[in-house]
């Protein structure tokens, strides 16, 4: 199916396209004609998800595939906890997806609604000193490759591809299938309460190493960090689920609604963020509940924002916020939006933002409405100056120049592109600000590309 003239936006209105075409496969082999199709009309073509990233790693110029009709499972193995799914499949519909075979990811981040491809192409994560990212779950992949062929890539088959495709930006070709190394379903015992901010930074590498999964969030001009602890327990554990009426005052009153206003009160009248900050903060009470994993990881978030995220060595986090803290206080800058902190393990994915380090995360949001060019400006250099990595679906300005010089297998990387794409047929200008221009697809440039604020 094809379709043209519609403008596409990312959730946070960063980036807009209208595309030359649009088609929406269902199979692996409809979006192989896609792709040899594009060629012969010297297009470039791109897969889109979601449009949950806040870069333009999505952006599509020429062909745009929405891979929507790509979705459910494909192959399931409960003994093994392998199961393979199709590229398009949204986070959200994992769980009951899963839940005949009594499985779960191993690990998640704080938003559900991305598909598959999209959240292990651009490094999501969640919390964990135990565990990397969504891409490190990666055990096989399909994608169809620049020239039109659908590939394998696994432990057996082009096993020295697997560390870039698990992580492949949408340079390496169109994703069809992932399989994932999954576990058995498990409980999440959450404890959310508020804390000194000192007291938790003096105590992040401790809190880190202790818990299955910890992280803070910290909102400007106050005193307190908001700490969330979740232990792991075993899937027949007894579960304390949050009431109907308490998760909807807490996640969609509190969370959703009333921060609306008062983003958008603080948009127009600076002066009145701190106190509402503060106000927030007592709020924000302690709670203590234990549920199915993917019932705690993730929250619904529909206030728009935009949002920059720097991996830097886990050790380096406490002194880098400080540092954003006392930036903030010095620029007297009204800032509505918390900064999310969190950890995740050392992994081998080529341009996983964890390669070869235990990293800590530090993420900057600011409100859709408002410019984040200046405070996100200053924040990345300071996260520069402790050897930060940018995460890939987020703001930031980084070049391929600057993130050679972060990512020891950047050059293996750009070697594999030029294998499995060697006329560029997956780049678009995101890409080719962040890894070197490839060769251009003679037709792209026909098309209107109209970034609505660039990172």
């Amino acid at each position: 199916m094809t379709a043209t003239g519609a403008t596409w936006r990312n959730w946070a209105r960063t980036e807009s396209v209208r595309p030359l075409r649009v088609e929406r496969p269902a199979t692996a082999s409809a979006v192989q004609r896609a792709v040899v199709a594009a060629a012969a009309s010297g297009l470039r073509i791109k897969p889109v998800g979601s449009g949950h990233s806040f870069t333009g790693v999505a952006v599509a110029p020429g062909v745009q595939l929405d891979l929507t009709d790509l979705a459910g499972i494909i192959d399931a193995d409960a003994a093994t906890g392998r199961v393979t799914l199709a590229a398009g499949t949204r986070l959200h519909q994992l769980p009951l997806l899963l839940a005949p075979y009594g499985l779960a990811m191993a690990n998640m981040g704080d938003i559900d609604r991305q598909t598959i491809a999209g959240a292990t192409s651009t490094g999501t994560h969640g919390t964990g000193l135990a565990f990397g990212g969504l891409a490190t779950q990666i055990v096989a992949a399909r994608l169809v490759t620049g020239t039109g062929e659908l590939l394998t890539v696994s432990e057996t088959e082009r096993p020295d591809l697997l560390p870039a495709v698990r992580l492949g930006l949408g340079a390496l070709g169109v994703l069809v299938e992932v399989t994932l190394q999954l576990v058995p379903r498990y409980v999440l015992h959450a404890v959310e309460r508020p804390e000194p901010l000192g007291d938790v930074l003096d105590g992040w590498m401790d809190r880190v190493h202790d818990a299955d999964h910890f992280e803070f969030y910290w909102f400007p001009h106050t005193d307190a960090a908001l700490t969330k602890t979740n232990t792991r327990l075993p899937g027949d554990a007894p579960r304390q689920p949050l009431g109907r009426v308490s998760r909807w005052v807490d996640d969609e009153l509190l969370a959703n609604g009333a921060y609306r206003a008062i983003c958008a009160l603080g948009r127009v009248a600076p002066g009145t963020t701190p106190g509402f900050a503060r106000l927030v903060e007592r709020l924000s009470g302690g709670r203590d509940f234990a549920d199915f994993s993917p019932r705690v990881y993730t929250t619904h978030r529909s206030v728009r924002f935009r949002e920059m995220e720097y991996a830097v060595p886990l050790e380096a986090v406490p002194d880098a916020f400080r540092e954003v803290r006392a930036l903030i206080e010095r620029r007297g800058w009204r800032v509505s939006f918390p900064i999310e902190v969190r950890a995740a393990a050392s992994d081998d994915v080529w341009l996983s933002t964890a390669y070869g380090r235990e990293t800590g995360y530090v993420a900057v949001h600011r409100y859709f409405r408002e410019d984040p060019t200046e405070y996100f400006a200053a924040v990345e250099e300071i996260m520069r100056s402790f050897g930060g990595r940018p995460h890939w679906g987020k703001m930031h300005t980084q070049t391929a120049e600057t993130l050679r010089e972060l990512y020891p297998r950047f050059d293996d990387f750009l070697r594999v592109r030029d294998e499995l794409d060697p006329e560029g047929r997956f780049a678009n200008p995101y890409l080719d600000r962040v890894l070197g221009a490839a060769r251009p697809a003679d037709g792209a440039a026909r098309a209107r590309t109209s970034p609505e604020s660039r990172p």
